[in-house]
């Protein structure tokens, strides 16, 4: 993980710029409370105004967005504040803000949610977008991950959305272009886009995180979700936990100031979200696992186990979601308690507001 030049100082400079963003980038650092916010139009109104506003943009101190690691409270919330104007405009506007801008959609692994997701956001803030067809191009042929930066550096794309198989890709992309990049997901290392989506739509729901209990369950290992989560949920002030059998909890991951548990029921017990992880089988190496059958049993969320957790808790999962695996379906359905698809929805303006913001320190650092 590379971090920013002004990672030290950074949390000083937001606070300054912060107390001068109302003023003269039109930013407000938002005050949610629960599902009303979302609801008062007088509030849908201003958000409409700002997001409309390219002023506005979230400030960021780094020039590609490759993790949540490292990042501040403060980076954190400009680009939730953002996002939370642009989940509230007209369905199907089409804003003018990144006019003139080349996206670079490069996909090396199966998508749906993501690749759609940013796809949308890009057309809906103006920006065009180029598809990068991997599964047809000179990739497929022998052409290394390098050779394919140098050829798409020299079509000088401003910004590259990448998600890759192997852990640091997006890393090494960002050393080669010229280009921002934003990681869609690289091994098993981080989805920051997903984690940001994902607090979104909890702030949106019940309000400041701070404070909150927050179940992660399921495959920890080999999950870029778990980790990028942690470290933004922990940064917001929420208190984690994760609960998985005993081979899918990677070695050390007590250091990054969690709970673990190995019994789904004790593990949630009390909690405010449930927020469950497929198995990602194509990751696993030998016999990781009990049969599918044996993990629902043991870890998959139904009404008994959801009982312990705190009344009126709420479900997530990232997607791909396998019913009766992880999840029974009349929870995944339940749409007083299940977030699932409001993540999905929340995705476009988060994904809006990160390719805005590194747009902007792009466009500021030439």
């Amino acid at each position: 993980m590379v971090h920013s030049p002004l990672a030290g100082a950074a949390d000083a400079i937001y606070k300054v710029a912060m107390a001068k963003s109302t003023d003269a980038k039109g930013i407000e650092p938002d005050t949610p409370r629960a599902s009303t916010m979302a609801q008062d139009p007088a509030v849908i109104s201003r958000h409409i105004d700002q997001a409309r506003n390219p002023g506005s943009v979230a400030m960021i101190s780094r020039d590609h967005l490759l993790g949540i690691e490292g990042m501040n409270r403060l980076e954190i919330e400009h680009l939730l504040d953002r996002a939370n104007q642009f989940a509230d405009l007209p369905r199907g506007e089409v804003l003018p803000h990144l006019k003139g801008v080349t996206v670079f959609n490069l996909f090396f692994e199966n998508s749906t949610r993501t690749r759609v997701s940013f796809d949308l956001a890009a057309r809906r803030i103006g920006a065009s977008v180029v598809g990068v067809p991997v599964s047809t191009s000179s990739i497929k042929k022998g052409e290394s991950l390098l050779d394919t930066a140098v050829t798409l550096n020299a079509m000088h794309p401003d910004i590259l959305v990448m998600r890759h198989h192997n852990s640091g890709a997006a890393l090494l992309l960002s050393r080669h272009v010229d280009a921002a990049v934003i990681n869609a997901g690289d091994g098993r290392h981080e989805h920051p886009t997903q984690a940001l989506l994902d607090a979104l739509t909890i702030r949106r729901r019940l309000g400041d995180i701070t404070g909150l209990k927050i179940a992660i369950c399921g495959d920890i290992a080999n999950s870029r979700v778990a980790r990028s989560n942690i470290h933004l949920l922990s940064t917001l002030g929420a208190e984690i936990r994760l609960v998985s059998p005993s081979t899918l909890l990677p070695a050390g991951i007590d250091a990054m100031g969690v709970e673990t548990h190995h019994d789904m029921i004790e593990g949630i017990r009390g909690v405010d979200i449930v927020m469950l992880l497929r198995l990602q089988t194509e990751r696993m190496q030998g016999t990781e696992t009990p049969s599918q059958r044996e993990y629902f049993h043991l870890f998959g969320l139904d009404a008994e186990k959801l009982s312990s957790a705190s009344p009126g808790a709420l479900i997530m999962h990232p997607g791909p979601m396998n019913r009766g695996v992880e999840i029974d379906s009349a929870l995944a359905d339940d749409h007083e308690r299940s977030l699932i698809t409001t993540q999905v929805e929340m995705g476009v303006a988060i994904r809006m507001a990160c390719l805005e913001a590194v747009a902007a320190r792009r466009k500021g650092a030439s």
